[in-house]
């Protein structure tokens, strides 16, 4: 007669690998989230039992989920200074390491993502958490017409709202700017800049993009084009 195996995981989360398997309590590195919710570890990285599945290097839509019982602390850290001739000593350092106390309460060797579960995710993970975040809304003006300005594919930044097929009247010397040659002049006037007061008007992303446009890193802030240029555009009313 074939006896059942219990099922178990690997799981990573922390920077740590943890054996769990149902019903099982342990702390992990402080997780973003309440006691009493429910939480899910995506990184998996083995399932056991009476099939093992080893991850390449994660198992593919697995999942373990565990109920957050409370936020605690770790014990304070004892340091021991060993001085040469002179006596040796021990104190309590400050920190307490956040930690949290978990339930296993489900393995789910498929269905991962669809589950709706929220991801278990740590505070040392800035980017996990900011990608988790829901967005905000844009409602600044300045935003709202970076958002409205088509961005080129493949480039960054997004591309200026007020660039020209062709100069509006008499195009302005544009090489009275710091850095600007003839051989620059002719690529801003490609790219449909002809006037001090279109470069005065740039954003961040504006000029990210024209720097990349130009292959001049850096060279936009590095001289100053924005306040260069909206200094000539007020002397040319």
């Amino acid at each position: 007669m074939k006896r059942n195996v219990r099922m178990f995981a690997v799981i990573k989360t922390g920077g740590k690998q943890y054996k769990v398997a149902e019903g099982d309590v342990f702390t992990v590195e402080k997780l973003v989230a309440d006691a009493g919710e429910t939480v899910q570890f995506n990184e998996v990285l083995m399932l056991g039992g009476d099939k093992v599945t080893v991850g390449a290097p994660m198992v593919d839509d697995a999942a373990v989920q565990a109920e957050v019982l409370e936020q605690t602390r770790s014990a304070k850290t004892i340091a021991f200074v060993k001085r040469r001739r002179k006596h040796s000593s021990q104190r309590k350092r400050g920190h307490r390491q956040p930690l949290t106390l978990v339930k296993i309460t489900g393995i789910l060797a498929n269905g991962a993502g669809k589950s709706g579960v929220k991801a278990a995710l740590g505070t040392v993970s800035g980017a996990a958490v900011a990608a988790a975040a829901p967005k905000k809304a844009v409602t600044t003006k300045k935003a709202a017409a970076k958002k409205a300005a088509p961005a080129a594919e493949g480039k960054v930044g997004a591309a200026p709202a007020n660039l020209l097929k062709a100069a509006q009247g008499d195009a302005d010397d544009l090489k009275k700017i710091s850095g600007v040659g003839p051989k620059l002049l002719g690529t801003l006037n490609e790219a449909g800049v002809f006037h001090f007061w279109q470069i005065a008007e740039w954003g961040p992303a504006e000029i990210e993009y024209m720097d990349d446009k130009l292959s001049f890193k850096g060279r936009i802030e590095r001289d100053d084009w924005i306040k260069q240029a909206g200094e000539f555009a007020e002397a040319a009313k």
